[in-house]
């Protein structure tokens, strides 16, 4: 199998997929390819060629269907896509469990409202080190072998949050978890960036949003019926178990490597980390992770206490609005997933750092409960296309050779800004008021769209 490229023209270039016998020349007025496989010299792999065509093993399939993400896929490819998804949704469950959980963690190990920055810190320090390294491991480790590796370790770390007795404990076992957690977010990321493009990145990120919305509808559930919290982190645990033996008995359909391609469909080897850290655009890139992700993790984890400890509303009624929050966010990924490239990328990153403006405005003003509940539901859905039109977006804004290692940099910022944020917030509440939360966010949402205009500037996407 190869990948040729056609006559180019001032308005027709073509692209050529042989494979065998099939041979496919297709036509069209755009100008560039804005992503092409993993699988260097493959026809297994997804080349989307200008606005309106895919080719997919020899196969032309329009973009306004997209039937190439499902009707025609091997059993092997479903495989490794639906793994990804309910590796998301793993990840979403602990995300949103944790801010649920919380009161009850803190009553059962005497901790202050401030002390949740500590476990958020501990798992985004093991997020910061595998996610910053993870262009070098994939590079270097067979992806399906560090998939269930990665797994692993978070099993380890939700089990451990689980049985240990001392506090300090809980923390460790959170510092392993993120170790896992930022492998999975940033190999995933750029496994479905480079095979898939933008609409399965969505729903990638969508069933992020799955789990965060089913987690606390069950803590919420169990701690109505006088359960412990810990019942629903045994439940997250034992989905990840078998996640781990899932990957493990699955490694032949992983490849064995990862490589992106640049704009005009090259296949690139990794740039070194020092080459795509010196870009300018990375840093942009990496800063409006940092705080849109903070924005995202600060209402999800502190809104539960917000509305019962400040606003006097009932447990299952926060727990509730908790879940509406994280199911407007999936909601608003499946969607975007479908229209992303009829909108736009870059005009719908704009309308969502817009939206989580106006949502955090109404969560601070809140002149009555309604007003700040609709406010959650407008953040969740605001923020939906932010994370993974970014990430699809970073092939053609930072190259192929520097792709990879700027999604694991952008990752682990996202892991930053979501642990130090609420951090942050958290300690600002103690001080001075639950009422502050909603004035933080509002903060950051608006640098959020500064940082972000500059960099739309700065290279053009």
């Amino acid at each position: 199998c190869a990948v040729v490229p056609g006559t180019i023209g001032a308005h027709t270039p073509t692209l050529k997929c042989v494979c065998g016998t099939s041979r496919i020349s297709v036509g069209t007025r755009a100008a560039s390819v804005l992503y092409a496989g993993i699988l260097s010299g493959n026809c297994e792999t997804s080349h989307r060629v200008g606005s309106e065509n895919y080719i997919h093993r020899g196969t032309l399939v329009n973009l306004k269907t997209e039937k190439i993400l499902f009707g025609g896929m091997r059993g092997a490819e479903k495989i490794m896509l639906g793994m990804a998804f309910l590796s998301f949704v793993s990840l979403g469950m602990y995300e949103g469990s944790l801010g649920v959980a919380w009161p009850s963690i803190r009553h059962d190990f005497g901790l202050p409202l401030d002390y949740l920055g500590m476990i958020l810190v501990a798992s985004t320090c093991g997020v910061l080190v595998s996610s910053f390294n993870s262009g070098w491991l994939l590079s270097r480790i067979e992806f399906g072998v560090l998939l269930v590796i990665a797994n692993l370790l978070r099993a380890a770390g939700m089990l451990g949050i689980v049985v240990v007795p001392e506090w300090w404990m809980v923390v460790a076992s959170a510092l392993i978890l993120g170790f896992g957690a930022g492998t999975i977010d940033s190999g995933m990321n750029t496994f479905v960036a480079a095979r898939y493009g933008s609409g399965p990145l969505n729903w990638l990120h969508a069933c992020f949003g799955l789990g965060a919305m089913t987690a606390p509808l069950i803590i919420t559930r169990l701690l109505a019926n006088g359960l412990d919290w810990r019942w629903g982190f045994i439940f997250i645990a034992v989905l990840q178990v078998i996640l781990t033996f899932y990957f493990a008995l699955n490694l032949k359909h992983w490849p064995s490597r990862l490589l992106l391609t640049d704009a005009q469909n090259n296949a690139q080897e990794r740039a070194p980390s020092s080459l795509t850290l010196g870009m300018l655009i990375v840093w942009l890139g990496i800063a409006v992770f940092f705080f849109s992700t903070g924005v995202e993790l600060s209402v999800g984890q502190w809104s539960f206490t917000l509305f019962t400890e400040g606003r006097a509303v009932s447990v299952n009624r926060a727990g509730l609005l908790v879940s509406i929050f994280w199911g407007s966010l999936t909601f608003g990924r499946i969607l975007f997933g479908f229209i992303t490239e009829r909108i736009g990328p870059t005009r719908l990153l704009r309308f969502g750092i817009a939206g989580m403006i106006l949502g955090t405005l109404l969560l601070w003003w809140n002149p009555a409960n309604l007003v700040g509940f609709s406010g959650l539901a407008l953040i969740g859905f605001s923020v939906a296309p932010i994370f993974p039109v970014m990430i699809g977006l970073s092939p053609a804004r930072f190259g192929g050779q520097n792709a990879a290692n700027a999604i694991g940099f952008q990752v682990a910022a996202a892991y930053l800004g979501g642990a130090l944020i609420p951090a942050l917030v958290g300690v600002a509440a103690y001080a001075l008021g639950l009422e502050v939360i909603g004035l933080l966010v509002l903060v950051f949402s608006i640098l959020t769209f500064a940082l972000h205009e500059v960099l739309v500037r700065k290279c053009g996407l």
